[in-house]
């Protein structure tokens, strides 16, 4: 019997690793799954490289991560909050943490590269600037190009709404920003929702990432909010 659920969140993240690479879902602290994140902080994993479209936005547990000098590296498309200075900017002028700044859609279109098991793409987003140096590039029509390589993680952390026991998951609008792509480009994959539902609740036409995708899941009704 196909059964992806898990009791708690200790259980969610048992067995992952120092130097892990994780995805992490979600836009800001909308769709982030910040109970997972919390008991990674709890597991006291260290030397983390995290994935996500934000690093800190301020008081959030990313924060809470980097305090603790879990966090080595952030790949990310907004490093620094909308409420002033973070932590982030302190430990990154410190030069204890580091940064690989991707603009966001080559962000999002790297992790499908590696969900898809693509080589790599050309665009033509950052041609011509900073983010571009090192790396290799291709006119095409007459336009300058950079090549992108894929993104592939050790772990992704999902935030559902709903999920039933063979990790069908469905999202709350917005919150579906990263989550889906990312449950196809890391080995383990582990979603929180705010409920389990029998199996056959979902209706098959709402469902975004197929159960297929996810490894383990676990209910928390009572979310954290960042």
């Amino acid at each position: 019997m196909i059964d992806k659920r898990v009791s708690t969140l200790a259980d969610a993240v048992a067995g992952i690793q120092d130097g892990a690479v994780i995805l992490v879902g979600g836009f800001g602290s909308s769709g982030r799954p910040a109970d997972l994140m919390e008991a990674l902080l709890d597991l006291g994993v260290r030397d983390l490289t995290i994935v996500a479209n934000n690093a800190t936005v301020g008081d959030d547990i990313v924060s809470e991560l980097m305090s603790a000098g879990r966090i080595r590296k952030v790949v990310c498309s907004f490093p620094r909050g909308l409420k002033g200075r973070t932590i982030f900017d302190e430990l990154y002028a410190a030069g204890r943490i580091e940064l690989d700044l991707v603009p966001q859609g080559t962000l999002a279109e790297r992790i499908r590269a590696g969900a898809a098991g693509i080589g790599g793409f050309y665009t033509r987003t950052a041609a011509g600037t900073r983010l571009a140096e090192g790396k290799e590039t291709r006119v095409i029509d007459g336009q300058t190009y950079v090549l992108e390589h894929p993104i592939k993680g050790d772990v992704a952390l999902l935030k559902g709404l709903r999920g039933d026991r063979w990790g069908n998951l469905v999202y709350h609008r917005g919150a579906r920003i990263n989550n889906p792509v990312m449950a196809g480009a890391a080995r383990l994959v582990i979603a929180q929702v705010r409920e389990i539902v029998p199996l056959g609740a979902l209706d098959p036409e709402h469902i975004v990432t197929p159960g297929v995708f996810v490894d383990r899941l676990v209910e928390q009704r009572n979310e954290r909010k960042a």
